[in-house]
């Protein structure tokens, strides 16, 4: 099992960031064009536990994949967290926490991955998977950065 954690200090109201990171309708604007990412079906805008989304993504030689995630915890203004029923990997379980600090809200992303294919997602982790995962989320944070004056920490 793999792990991604980041973390950034938004200089807005915790509702702010609230409705525009729960809302999936959001998350194109904070997905790199290049991989393809298309939100399929109408979409809630507002976020549910037990809401399922499906999109379709390219993440490796524009090769489309259909990817579903379901929302399976929320706490208004706190946390939600999204798991992968069907997509590229074997466990997707992406955690997101919102907390006021001082000039703003800190928001953490904490992803928890493992890949299919035993030996060989193992092999590909380091040197395919690994840094384009790196490059959606720096992504994210410069996106963040830009719409919201975001102060990256980690």
């Amino acid at each position: 099992m793999y792990r991604i954690e980041r973390h950034q200090v938004l200089p807005i109201s915790l509702n702010e960031a609230w409705d525009f990171f729960s809302s999936p309708k959001n998350l194109s604007k904070i997905t790199p064009e290049n991989l393809g990412f298309t939100v399929l079906g109408q979409v809630s805008e507002q976020m549910y536990p037990g809401l399922f989304i499906h999109y379709r993504v390219s993440p490796i030689a524009g090769i489309p994949l259909k990817w579903t995630t379901e929302i399976t915890h929320v706490k208004e203004g706190a946390y939600f967290v999204d798991e992968q029923r069907v997509g590229p990997y074997k466990i997707w379980h992406h955690e997101h926490f919102f907390k006021e600090v001082d000039g703003g809200v800190e928001m953490r992303d904490v992803v928890h991955y493992e890949l299919p294919f035993g030996w060989l997602g193992r092999i590909a982790h380091p040197w395919l998977v690994r840094p384009r995962l790196e490059e959606i989320f720096s992504f994210r944070m410069k996106v963040t950065e830009a719409l919201f004056g975001a102060v990256t920490l980690t």
